[in-house]
């Protein structure tokens, strides 16, 4: 029966009614610890409970310390900071780095090639011209040839027509060997060799100028701009704009005519300044590189 009047006596204690009973450190304990702690609804969601535990908080600001400096470590190596990119296999190797001047000492060779196959085209466009020219030249005579037209004169003894007919026997000989070099010219049909070779070196050219610079990158993390690098974009340059002069050139224009002709001639003359100061790009290249 005490014991049950003393525990309802504990339990109908207020904050205020303990000042009387207790010390005022001990009050504000039990106020802190009993009457104003947090219900379980009102405790924050913390699975894992971080929030909770000292000692999980140190150990989690330790490793990440830890990982900082690794990490740092880590950039700081020499792998890392003198790396001039990532590893391109044959393409950083020997093998890769003489591709360029290889396919461009072909090119060179190749350029010639189509040269002389456009001036091929353009002597046969321009043959028949000049046929027309000194055809205009020969007197006028109704035999089938020449030699029968020179004696049917000499019989009717006109003899200033049998000398006009004398001297444009060698004007005939020159129009005959005309003739002649233009049908040979014809069936070897440059025209069209020219047009694909032009086509094919614009393309090959073109990619192999963009290939040089991006295996130089790969092998030393930069590029070098020069006289080099220089000419053979303004080689770019001439090959493009000659290129776009063929739409005029199919129409009869004779101004796209000596534009493509100025690239080209333009253009032959970058490419060997290229090969002039790529032989010693390409010693340098063979010194530094490794095989493959």
């Amino acid at each position: 029966m005490k014991a049950s009047i003393l525990s309802l006596t504990v339990t109908t204690l207020t904050s205020s009614t303990l000042a009387f009973v207790v010390p005022s450190n001990t009050q504000a304990a039990f106020t802190k610890t009993f009457l104003h702690a947090k219900t379980p609804t009102q405790a924050k969601f913390d699975p894992l409970e971080l929030s909770s535990s000292t000692a999980t908080n140190v150990e989690h600001q330790q490793w990440s310390k830890q990982a900082a400096i690794l990490g740092a470590a880590w950039m700081l190596s020499p792998e890392i900071t003198h790396a001039a990119g990532p590893d391109w296999g044959l393409f950083e190797g020997k093998t890769g780095s003489l591709l360029h001047p290889i396919v461009m000492f072909a090119m060179a060779g190749f350029t010639v090639s189509t040269a002389l196959l456009g001036f091929d085209w353009r002597r046969q466009r321009t043959l028949g011209d000049e046929i027309s020219t000194l055809k205009k030249t020969l007197p006028t005579y109704s035999e089938p040839t020449l030699t029968e037209a020179i004696a049917v004169a000499e019989e009717n003894q006109d003899m200033y027509l049998a000398s006009q007919l004398q001297n444009a026997i060698s004007t005939e000989e020159q129009i005959t060997a005309l003739q002649t070099e233009r049908k040979e010219l014809s069936k070897a049909a440059p025209r069209d060799k020219h047009f694909s070779q032009g086509a094919l070196l614009a393309f090959l050219g073109t990619a192999f100028a963009i290939e040089g610079p991006l295996n130089t990158y790969a092998r030393a993390g930069k590029l070098f701009p020069g006289p080099h690098v220089y000419a053979g974009a303004g080689l770019v340059v001439c090959w493009a704009l000659a290129a776009a002069c063929v739409p005029s050139m199919q129409k009869g224009s004779d101004v796209g005519r000596q534009v493509h002709i100025g690239a080209n001639v333009l253009g032959m003359g970058l490419f060997g300044w290229q090969v002039v100061s790529g032989i010693p790009i390409l010693q340098k290249v063979w010194e530094k590189t490794q095989w493959p």
